[in-house]
């Protein structure tokens, strides 16, 4: 049976993790649908899904795209799907548990009970949670932040934050195909782009844990594109009609 909410999870090369990121989402109190977007993993991750299937039937998707397209084109295609299927609250988490499973329901709450159209799990909105990062990444990511903050004027402490939960109206208003990036900075965008739609973001504290099982995606490029990417949202947005929230 179809619920109301559905996570999103990239993949490319989670063997390692996805079964058992998969299952610690489906034995959530709350019932949460999965989406999986697999970038032609060759360590076999889509075929572990696709082997999950049969047990949790109707519950747990996948789309199976060929090579390595991007994190922010992995999501866009999810958020579309996600749309065309009904959900009302869609989410963004990653495979190797550095988002934990057990905050899914804080950010529903955020949404449902809170008011928020974007619910973000937050790294810095109640000091630095982070484990296991190396201090110069910690001190990156979090100076990144207040970067783009500065730039964009939204009052959002982990504006490069990947765990979030959308109310689906954010993702119909939002112009898709008008967003740019396919990395880092897409994160930004979203939230940026979010925030001039007149939605209410909110932060929710979580504690950002790095991963155990296999490899990081991260490098330095990518906070580059972040930290470029942030001025040209901002001289983009002086030209761009953003289409509003819709009132009452």
């Amino acid at each position: 049976m179809k619920t109301d909410s559905i996570v999103i999870i990239p993949t490319y090369n989670e063997k390692e993790n996805i079964e058992s990121i998969i299952r610690a989402v489906f034995g959530l109190e709350k019932a949460f649908d999965v989406l999986i977007i697999d970038d032609g993993s060759p360590d076999g991750t889509a075929a572990i899904v696709k082997g999950l299937q049969a047990e949790f039937a109707e519950r747990l998707h996948i789309v199976e795209r060929t090579g390595k397209q991007g994190l922010g084109t992995a999501y866009i295609c999810g958020f579309r799907w996600s749309v065309e299927h009904g959900y009302d609250f869609v989410f963004e988490m990653d495979a190797d548990f550095s988002h934990n499973p057990n905050d899914l329901p804080r950010l529903y709450a955020a949404c449902v009970e809170g008011g928020a159209d974007v619910a973000i799990g937050s790294r810095y909105c109640n000091g630095v949670n982070v484990v296991n990062w190396p201090l110069g990444r910690v001190l990156m990511s979090y100076y990144a932040s207040m970067y783009v903050r500065f730039v964009t004027g939204m009052k959002v402490r982990d504006t490069t934050a990947g765990f979030k939960c959308y109310r689906r109206e954010v993702l119909e208003t939002i112009e898709l195909d008008k967003i740019h990036f396919k990395g880092y900075a897409f994160q930004i965008e979203m939230k940026f782009t979010a925030y001039k739609c007149g939605f209410r973001l909110v932060e929710v504290p979580i504690v950002f844990v790095n991963r155990v099982l296999g490899t990081s995606k991260m490098n330095s490029s990518i906070f580059g594109e972040a930290l470029f990417g942030v001025l040209k949202l901002k001289w983009w947005s002086f030209f761009r009609k953003y289409l509003q929230k819709k009132v009452g």
